[in-house]
């Protein structure tokens, strides 16, 4: 979170009451429990989002930079690890970010079965660019100009300065889907993903049926619970 020293300097530009009001509202997420659809005999895909960054703490826009994991967020990826304890995974994925693969070692510390799997790492399921924006404050951005922000974070086809839509992200999303069903089928093996807030949205577009409006608005927990998809 904000330093105290930070936090003085917007209650000293902005007023207490407008800067509280913004925090409240950018920390406030509707998460619910993630679906669990584990039908014996089917390929399994595990799918859940790394813990908090420095990045998330900070209101920072994050994108495509690399921001580590907070204690906070370390916690909530081990809260991941005795609920996927004893989940036969054999293949595990994440992006290439730091984020991403720290969550995938955390959640799978207890688990037995993946102790000598090798975690792939892959682009497509990176977080969403937000390219000009990147490193800068939605903080900020919500006190001088909320609605932009509004747009900028939970339109489907908007793309920021030199960044992507969230349609973009799903659309690398499902290219990565579509690469690993087969696989899965063909192989009968379950698989995990660690992935970030806007391409979790892209595997429960596809799995769930959400619509485009849906799928911008759905909101998935850091760390903490995981999805599970029967591949049938």
């Amino acid at each position: 979170m904000l330093d105290s020293a930070q936090t003085l300097i917007l209650y000293q530009k902005y007023g207490k009451d407008k800067v509280d009001l913004a925090i409240k509202y950018l920390s406030y997420k509707d998460v619910r429990i993630l679906p669990k659809n584990e039908i014996y005999g089917y390929p399994i895909l595990y799918v859940f989002r790394h813990g908090q960054t420095e990045d998330n703490s900070n209101f920072i826009f994050s994108g495509w930079r690399d921001s580590d994991l907070t204690e906070k967020g370390k916690q909530q990826a081990l809260e991941l690890a005795p609920k996927l304890k004893d989940k036969k995974i054999s293949m595990l994925f994440c992006s290439d970010q730091i984020r991403s693969i720290k969550t995938m070692q955390l959640a799978m510390s207890q688990n037995q079965y993946s102790t000598k799997v090798e975690i792939i790492k892959d682009p497509r399921i990176k977080e969403r660019s937000y390219g000009s924006l990147q490193g800068k404050s939605k903080l900020i951005m919500q006190l001088e100009n909320p609605e932009l922000l509004l747009e900028y974070r939970r339109s489907y086809t908007k793309i920021p300065p030199e960044g992507e839509s969230l349609e973009m992200v799903v659309d690398r999303v499902y290219q990565f889907i579509e690469d690993l069903i087969p696989k899965m089928k063909q192989f009968r093996i379950n698989v995990a993903v660690s992935c970030h807030g806007n391409s979790i949205r892209g595997f429960r577009k596809y799995f769930e049926h959400l619509t485009d409006e849906q799928t911008s608005e759905i909101e998935t927990p850091l760390g903490q619970d995981y999805a599970a998809y029967s591949i049938t």
